[in-house]
């Protein structure tokens, strides 16, 4: 029997999650399907989107979503995510590109032991400080030299900008309270956050074992999301405000300034890059087992023996009783 409606692609026919554009943020609109591609239609007009060409797909308030978009999206690997107003909350995401458990093997082996631990959290800090040893710094001595490092960074930006900082200071609850260079950093970390959770998730990891992060679903999303602050979301808010008047929105100058920044710092594929460096993965062949329909079952031991054989003769003496 023929199956209705279009092929889905097989892992090897995906664009990989290094060659993807970034995210795309909808709201008040209505998302559909035609053919390939997401059409996203609103009082503007309809935009026509590569779903293959997209890894996560943002959305906001006000937005209808057909089954049939959901379905183009889920074979095209794109991470779905619901977000709030102006991309300040997260709620939900659907699955990514990774079909292997490599990643996220060895991330839950290295979480899980306070040396190894320990070591990915200072190559994390070393990446935020070239040229720095820290090999023999605590955490809390990481933290410490961190804190310095932000403030001086909050500093040059005020400084460039001319706009005053005082200090972070934002409620969920009430994205309007803040003032204008913090409604700025708190929408440009979110945008930051949605494209690392969907590096995260395509790559196969978890977003909520984290190294320096601990104790949330985002612990992961937040540990390498903050490796890139300092010359994106920060720059960007100060950026934003400086630039900004009563009239403006914040939030979505804030959102397409970090479009722009995140493109020409090629943010994504440095996220990727990064992570499978942090978690030990070998670079030479990046994503070699992420497109391969991947079943196996643990052997007891050090290894693994194939899926899909039938084993009853084994260990039972012949005798299985389902």
């Amino acid at each position: 029997m023929t199956i209705p409606g279009a092929r889905p692609p097989s892992p090897s026919e995906l664009v990989r999650v290094s060659d993807r554009i970034t995210f795309l943020y909808v709201e008040h609109a209505l998302l559909s399907r035609q053919d390939s591609a997401v059409t996203v239609t609103s009082d503007r007009g309809v935009v026509h989107v590569p779903a293959a060409q997209l890894t996560c797909l943002l959305i906001g308030p006000g937005c209808r979503l057909t089954h049939h978009a959901v379905m183009l999206l889920a074979d095209s690997g794109t991470t779905i995510a619901w977000v709030g107003e102006k991309g300040v909350r997260f709620y939900a995401a659907g699955r990514g590109l990774s079909r292997s458990s490599r990643l996220l093997e060895a991330q839950a082996r290295l979480v899980t032991n306070t040396r190894s631990r320990l070591a990915v959290a200072r190559a994390m800090y070393e990446i935020r400080f070239p040229g720095e040893d820290v090999t023999r710094l605590t955490m809390e001595q990481l933290r410490g030299r961190e804190g310095a490092r932000v403030k001086k960074v909050y500093r040059e930006h005020s400084d460039r900008t001319g706009v005053d900082w005082r200090r972070r200071d934002y409620r969920p609850d009430d994205f309007d309270a803040s003032d204008a260079v913090n409604k700025a950093l708190s929408t440009a970390n979110a945008a930051l956050y949605g494209v690392v959770h969907s590096v995260i998730v395509a790559l196969g990891c978890s977003p909520g074992l984290g190294f320096v992060h601990t104790g949330g679903d985002l612990a992961f999303v937040h540990d390498v999301a903050d490796l890139y602050k300092a010359y994106t979301s920060i720059p960007v808010a100060f950026d934003v405000a400086a630039a900004a008047t009563d009239a403006d929105d914040i939030g979505a100058l804030a959102r397409r300034m970090m479009r722009d920044v995140m493109v020409d710092e090629r943010v994504l594929e440095q996220c990727v890059r990064d992570v499978r460096r942090l978690l030990g993965v070998s670079q030479d062949d990046p994503e070699a087992d992420a497109w391969a329909e991947i079943v196996a079952l643990w052997d007891g031991g050090s290894g693994v023996v194939p899926a899909g054989v039938n084993y009853g003769d084994e260990g039972l003496g012949g005798l299985v009783d389902w």
